[in-house]
């Protein structure tokens, strides 16, 4: 935890990369495909693939799934685009399903 300055974190399920800081979470009332997700405002030891639209519950976004850089497990998603003005918010932030990621101290 030294890395992280002394924070606490969320980590992959999978393989305990640490994925984004507690101070980042923005929201916990998101869902995705296995569930319950959280909104960060950033994610770290990811890799971002390839954008796509997708109609999801309140609308057509532009995504790209986001995936642990060491494990290559699919975690969730990040907004790219928002096509309607009210969910502008979520631009550049990343849905993180919460069977994916465990929290460390």
């Amino acid at each position: 935890m030294e890395e992280l300055g002394g924070n606490p974190f969320f980590s992959c399920r999978n393989c305990k990369n640490p994925l984004a800081l507690r101070e980042d979470l923005l929201s916990k009332d998101f869902r995705a495909k296995s569930g319950a997700a959280y909104m960060f405002s950033h994610a770290m030891n990811i890799i971002v693939g390839q954008k796509e639209d997708r109609k999801l519950i309140t609308g057509v976004f532009s995504v790209a799934d986001i995936y642990c850089s060491n494990c290559g497990q699919e975690l969730g998603w990040k907004y790219i685009r928002a096509y309607d003005p009210r969910q502008m918010f979520k631009e550049g932030r990343f849905i993180i399903e919460r069977a994916k990621i465990v929290k460390a101290y």
